[in-house]
């Protein structure tokens, strides 16, 4: 077959990323909506969705701002300006906020309310709850407020970023009606819990969020004047960082530094309750320094965010997911020693599924068996109680040679790391941060062993952070082995992040910025080649996100040439699928459901050879092909393709009762059943597997 090229790049297609970020997180309260899922399941879902949208604010919109403000012309994958991207986001942001709160008053409220549990208002409390609240603020709140009048002797506070704030307008009593009244700022401290419950005889759970009692009783706090109006209002501020790493003495120290000066950074965001005056709001506005368009009115609680752990209050398993009890995988559920199992096979956990206990028994066998002498230890993000930092903090301590990398920069981390590197560091253990403007994203520990036949290396490679907790709430995938070829270079990456390595190569692992973009992207060309050859040729990937401009047109390029094209992509997509011509060979799916969706996969037909298969930390976007440093393994072992592909990859494309499809005009639509098939949900049927190998072992 002749070869097939590209349309003038020019007329091609694609999706913005912030406006395909803002889809998704438009999918994710459509989790919230959705009568499918436990009514206490789906505010935890709106409170997803709240924290999502503070960080696009603190980082995508803050990003923007400053690039427009400072007249940067260069234009977005799909030809938009900042200024034109931050015209476009304005009211898309603000229909999701609109039907955000509509949801949580309209849908929520009324759910939760059937089930015996009710959110009171300052207007809908009965007398009794009144005084029982009154009560609660006098002994509870009132001690720990401190209003701050705003005058020519009382500058306007500094507020921090993302924190709970009334706004007051009061007038002293006896006054002329004509005299102008007196603005005050009643900053409410992040240690007062946000939901109060209130006390009742009755059988019914009452809430009350802590605004609505602050704003109540706001009058006590200002004896002699009267209180006019009092309104909650939250700023977000800009919160990357922003320093030059090659003018930095001390990454730790520098970090330390940004992370206090974020309350100081310019704001990008208000939100405040409906009803406040213009001319209160207008002098709120010229205080903070920052345009209306950025102000957004909220007609309901503040901060919705703070119901991630409302379900903690409320002891209702009913109103919950059924409890899950992950799986572990024979042979790792004996008293035989980890490494005598890996001694003879590979083995592949899929995460929450599979318990992510082996890992952590991996790294702790470690820790305490005395033919290992030395743990190198990838860290990104960790639990708040780690026992991987305690295995490592113990190895060390048992004489062995510990090094981690700690990502200082990894965002909104970052102060919990510096916590882990200095406990890591007074324990001996040797702790790097890595590569000068590269973050250190890949997930790897490596374990070098004395063996009756010498030295031998294990490792374990994955998708997701060393986390526990987050193991049982993340779909991911975890990979031990010590197979040769790639433990040699796993010690060749670690010793190329310790170490001075400008260009290592690696010819098994695909290692960001060193060779996975351009491996990646032959490996898509070859699909293009094979179909245009008549072999076989078919793709799959299963990403975060892909944005990257040249694996889109490279993935247009194979479609146009006839290769079949399958992305499972539960976030950013800036490939446009099905359109004619260009991509019509294209389907494009993301799944949302209980767990994130975080594993990633890559599999290429390969012509008349065995297929590839692939898995590691990267998704298909710039910064984690040029900007992170990024492992990504081959799976060779037939016993863990078959399982990749057919009991994954295969299985996820036919979900059909959370999976969305990305039609070629943005939008997500539902998967057609057409009565053809019964309802299927991968997540539901990998349960309900793991249920069924349970009760085998059993």
């Amino acid at each position: 077959m002749s070869k097939v090229s590209m349309p003038d790049r020019r007329k091609v297609p694609y999706f913005n990323r912030e406006l395909s970020w803002l889809a998704f997180n438009r999918r994710v309260l459509e989790q919230a909506a959705s009568e499918k899922y436990p009514v206490l399941e789906r505010v935890k879902f709106l409170s997803f969705v709240s924290s999502n949208l503070d960080e696009f604010f603190e980082i995508r919109v803050a990003g923007l701002m400053q690039q427009a403000d400072s007249n940067v012309s260069e234009l977005s994958v799909d030809g938009m300006t900042p200024r034109e991207q931050l015209d476009r986001i304005h009211p898309i942001v603000v229909a999701l906020v609109d039907d955000k709160y509509r949801c949580w008053r309209e849908q929520l409220i009324p759910a939760m309310k059937r089930k015996g549990i009710e959110f009171r208002t300052p207007e809908t409390l009965s007398k009794a709850e009144l005084s029982w609240l009154e009560r609660y603020f006098q002994k509870e709140v009132y001690p720990v407020l401190t209003p701050l009048a705003i005058d020519p002797t009382h500058p306007f506070p500094q507020i921090g970023n993302k924190t709970l704030n009334l706004l007051a307008w009061v007038k002293e009593k006896g006054e002329e009606e004509q005299e102008p009244l007196r603005m005050a700022v009643i900053p409410v401290p992040r240690i007062l819990n946000r939901v109060v419950e209130i006390e009742t005889p009755v059988k019914a759970q009452r809430f009350i969020f802590l605004s609505d009692v602050v704003k109540i009783f706001a009058h006590t706090l200002f004896p002699g004047y009267r209180l006019k109006e009092a309104h909650a209002f939250r700023i977000t501020r800009n919160s990357d960082l922003y320093f030059d790493e090659e003018e930095v003495e001390n990454l730790l120290t520098k970090i330390e530094e940004e992370l206090w000066n974020l309350r100081k950074n310019d704001p990008v965001r208000l939100e405040i309750e409906d009803g406040v005056d213009d001319l209160l709001l207008a002098e709120l506005l010229s205080q903070i320094k920052l345009s209306k368009e950025y102000v957004f009115p909220i007609n309901g609680p503040l901060n919705l965010m703070r119901l991630l752990n409302f379900e903690n209050m409320v002891p209702r398993p009913d109103l919950k997911f059924r409890p899950f009890i992950p799986y572990i995988r024979p042979p790792l559920n004996t008293a035989e020693s980890i490494f005598s199992v890996l001694s003879r096979e590979e083995i592949l956990l899929h995460h929450p599924y599979d318990s992510f206990t082996p890992v952590v028994e991996f790294i702790e066998q470690a820790a305490r068996d005395p033919q290992v002498f030395a743990i190198k230890q990838t860290l990104y993000r960790t639990s708040g109680d780690s026992p991987i930092i305690n295995a490592l903090k113990e190895a060390s301590l048992n004489g062995k040679q510990v090094t981690a990398l700690v990502e200082l920069k990894a965002r909104f981390d970052e102060a919990n790391n510096i916590q882990w590197a200095r406990e890591l560091e007074e324990a001996d253990v040797h702790v790097v941060y890595g590569l000068t403007h590269l973050k250190t994203h890949c997930k790897c520990c490596l374990v070098v062993r004395r063996e009756p036949d010498g030295l031998k290396r294990y490792v374990h490679l994955g998708t997701g952070n060393y986390n526990p907790k987050t193991a049982r709430l993340y779909t991911d995938l975890s990979y031990l082995t010590m197979r040769a070829d790639i433990t040699k270079e796993a010690a060749d990456l670690f010793n190329s992040l310790t170490g001075f390595a400008r260009s290592p190569r690696f010819n098994v692992l695909k290692v960001a910025p060193f060779n996975l973009h351009e491996d990646i992207n032959q490996l898509i060309r070859q699909e293009a080649q094979n179909a245009r050859d008549g072999k076989p040729a078919k793709i799959m990937a299963k990403l975060n996100s892909l944005i990257d401009q040249e694996t889109i047109d490279n993935l247009y390029t194979a479609s146009i040439a006839g290769v079949e094209i399958i992305l499972i992509i539960r976030g950013i997509c800036g490939l446009v699928p099905q359109v004619k011509g260009l991509s019509e060979n294209i389907r494009v799916i993301s799944i949302l459901g209980r767990y994130l969706e975080h594993s990633r996969v890559y599999y290429f037909e390969n012509g008349d050879h065995p297929a590839l298969v692939f898995s590691g930390s990267a998704d298909w976007m710039p910064r984690n092909f040029y900007r992170r440093i990024e492992c990504v393994f081959p799976v060779t072992s037939p016993k863990l393709k078959k399982r990749l592909v057919q009991e994954l990859l295969l299985k996820y494309i036919q979900d059909n009762k959370f999976a969305k499809e990305l039609q070629s005009n943005g939008a997500y639509a539902a998967i057609e059943n057409n009565g053809r098939q019964e309802e299927f949900s991968i997540q539901e049927h990998l349960m309900a597997e793991t249920e069924r190998l349970r009760m085998k072992l059993h």
